[in-house]
């Protein structure tokens, strides 16, 4: 009988982890899913500052480093290819848009290159990435 007893107390005594379990693979599955929709463009750039900012998430990003080199998708794209690179994209996502995340050192020549490529296309939608001021 008394070993009866003992093991009911130690099944009242015992914490039962399996709610713990789902809640941190359920954590586990929305940090994995929501790490696949982050876009990088593939270089970091000191983005200059605007005294209006609107953040939004973006279909296709560009990059625009201090050496003026173009990066799209995490790869350097030459001048030449910018156009053919967005067609590309935007294909894909026909919906969406497009943000240049220039350098504050870098020229705006090359943005007005990829702008200009973006309305040959028929992207309506172009902004410029900044930082709050």
């Amino acid at each position: 009988m008394s070993r009866n007893q003992k093991t009911a107390e130690e099944e009242a005594g015992a914490i039962d982890l399996t709610p713990m379990l789902d809640v941190v693979f359920i954590m586990l599955i929305f940090f994995i899913v929501t790490a696949t929709f982050i876009k990088v463009p593939g270089v970091d750039v000191v983005k200059p500052e605007a005294t209006t900012a609107d953040l939004k998430a973006a279909s296709i990003l560009v990059a625009i480093n201090e050496s003026n080199e173009i990066w799209i998708a995490k790869e350097k794209v030459d001048d030449r290819l910018v156009k053919i690179t967005l067609e590309r994209l935007y294909s894909q996502n026909p919906k969406g848009w497009l943000v240049i995340q220039p350098d504050k050192k870098a020229d705006i020549e090359k943005v007005a290159l990829i702008a200009n490529a973006a309305r040959e296309i028929g992207i309506e939608k172009v902004s410029v990435a900044t930082e709050k001021s």
